[in-house]
């Protein structure tokens, strides 16, 4: 379960993540890179945990249980390493113990957007063994993986011949194993966002799909009224009834969840008389400590018999929009007449609560971290696209050593970037670069990437430092310039870029000065790289960059 981030070694050893740079490439050195919350939030009392429990870009979470263990996977797109796997024993606080997709030969995400790739991901156990069913959009469709160790290392895919996305799969207690998963509905589609909820068997032997399939839900809970995107369905057995939780509405503002149940796994399910079981479209726009875009559940049973929910859902910090994209929530369900529901209609989702009764995990250290480059990168970094054959970066005597590419970041190529994700509202990324531009063009500094289209980058080139902003795709792959201010120096620099909601500023210093910072322009309005402006399916990546035109 430790890291598997090491120089040159094994599958990550290969482009953007590993490797020695060349004498004759331009290389940018970064001595720490260290984020700081500047968020204002009280004290949790005792007993209590604060929502999200997964902060910053974790969407779709699916999540199992083994004993005393809780294991969570989230969706990461067209990022590498993909599909995190987390760890916690009290739900509360949680650490990434690897990452499902961690080597090139697994899956090829190159080429693709940052809103392609995989999509949401359903994790389970069964007879000792951990399973993923999952798509690659774009790159190959749905497929399973295995592993010993939820840890990794986890198995090449296995690609299964069935259509649609979102699956999850469900073993029977006589061991028989069947996927649920959302795809074209009967016949044509009545309308945009129609869509249906199919069962088919797996041979978990064979790694087959068996051929007959069977409709489970058409449209939504009313069809009447046209709802839109039925996905991300899971089936349990509970008593003598099968639940099927599936979310509903899209993955915006309108998101919400959804139960039906039948006494037989193919059905016919009905919905529940109260639906949708979670939502937030129905409260009004101006309250207080808002979240949004609740959906994409998946259910968990405690020893007491309690049951809980993690669930994807959003923070805005105005309108629909924020740059952390959709994070991790959780919350108890209660059952009323056979029937689970997270929340009453008009009830928002508590940011604070009591813990479930479980033993302490340790606490998440989301709020702030400090890396040196002494060892190897732990699992929470992540870079664009799956890796090449030429070296982009390495760990070498206590920095991080990123060779200059010619893939921008606004390109489709594997940008020389590696970072993590930020985590709130309010916070501040800082680092030590040593760079010399030996070209017009040459940049290094701090990228913080939403997706190609939408991202800011600030850093030094030859003579100057910089901050470049993309918002369009009729802007050049480099961003447009936003400020600039002279440099007087050629030695290393510290840099600091400071996020404010939907505000960001950039400030430089001489390295080994403990002096005040100085700013590279004013405040920069970054609300135009909210998830909500690129694809609504990421949240903002921060970290080291370079760039060469060559």
């Amino acid at each position: 379960m430790t890291g598997r981030y090491t120089v040159l070694a094994g599958a990550l050893a290969l482009a953007g993540i590993g490797g020695t740079a060349a004498a004759r490439d331009v290389v940018a050195s970064f001595d720490y890179l260290a984020y700081e919350s500047a968020a204002n939030e009280a004290a949790i009392p005792e007993g209590q945990y604060r929502n999200p429990v997964i902060p910053g870009f974790h969407p779709d979470p699916s999540i199992v249980r083994v004993g005393r263990d809780f294991y969570a996977v989230t969706s990461t797109f067209s990022w590498f390493p993909g599909l995190p796997i987390l760890h916690s024993t009290d739900l509360v606080n949680w650490r990434i113990i690897g990452n499902a997709i961690d080597r090139p030969t697994q899956l090829d995400f190159s080429g693709l957007g940052t809103n392609r790739g995989l999509f949401a991901p359903a994790i389970t156990h069964h007879d000792g063994r951990f399973w993923i069913v999952n798509t690659c959009i774009e790159c190959g469709g749905n497929f399973v993986i295995t592993a010993d160790n939820p840890g990794g290392p986890w198995s090449d895919p296995v690609w299964l011949e069935f259509g649609g996305i979102d699956p999850s799969l469900h073993f029977e207690p006589d061991g028989s194993a069947w996927i649920v998963y959302n795809d074209a509905p009967p016949g044509e589609p009545k309308y945009e966002g129609h869509r249906a909820l199919w069962l088919q068997q797996f041979d978990q032997v064979a790694m087959t799909m068996l051929p007959r399939r069977t409709l489970l839900v058409d449209g939504g809970v009313d069809p009447s009224t046209k709802p839109i995107w039925a996905e991300g369905p899971h089936i349990y057995k509970v008593g003598e009834w099968y639940y099927l939780l599936a979310a509903e509405g899209g993955t915006a503002d309108q998101h919400s969840q959804t139960i039906y149940r039948s006494r037989s796994l193919t059905g016919p399910y009905q919905p529940g008389p109260f639906n949708p079981i979670l939502t937030q479209r129905d409260l009004p726009a101006g309250r207080p400590d808002r979240v949004e875009a609740t959906g994409h559940a998946d259910l968990v049973q405690l020893d007491d018999g309690s049951w809980w929910g993690v669930f994807l859902a959003a923070r805005p910090f105005a309108g629909q929009s924020t740059l952390m994209g959709r994070e991790t929530f959780l919350l108890p369900l209660e059952w009323k007449d056979g029937w689970p529901r997270f929340l009453d209609r008009g009830e928002a989702v508590p940011l604070v609560r009591a813990k479930p009764d479980l033993p302490a995990s340790a606490a998440s250290a989301w709020a702030g971290w400090r890396e040196e480059f002494h060892a190897p990168l732990s699992e929470e970094w992540i870079g664009l696209r799956t890796p090449g054959a030429s070296p982009q970066w390495a760990v070498e005597d206590g920095a991080l050593k990123l060779v200059a590419g010619p893939a921008a970041a606004g390109s489709f190529g594997k940008p020389a970037f590696v970072g993590r994700r930020l985590r709130h509202h309010a916070a501040e990324f800082t680092t030590r670069i040593a760079f010399a531009p030996e070209r017009g063009g040459d940049f290094a500094g701090l990228l913080a990437f939403m997706d190609e289209t939408h991202f800011l980058a600030a850093g030094k080139e030859r003579g100057r430092l910089v901050v470049r902003l993309r918002t369009s795709a009729e802007q050049g792959t480099s961003g447009a310039i936003m400020a600039e201010a002279p440099l007087p120096t050629d030695d290393p620099i510290e840099l600091k870029l400071a996020l404010d909601g939907g505000s960001a500023r950039v400030f430089w210093r001489a390295a080994g000065e403990e002096g005040a910072w100085q700013p590279v322009g004013g405040a920069i309005n970054v609300e135009p790289l909210a998830s909500v402006h690129a694809g609504l399916f990421t949240g903002l990546v921060v970290g080291p960059y370079a760039f060469s035109p060559g």
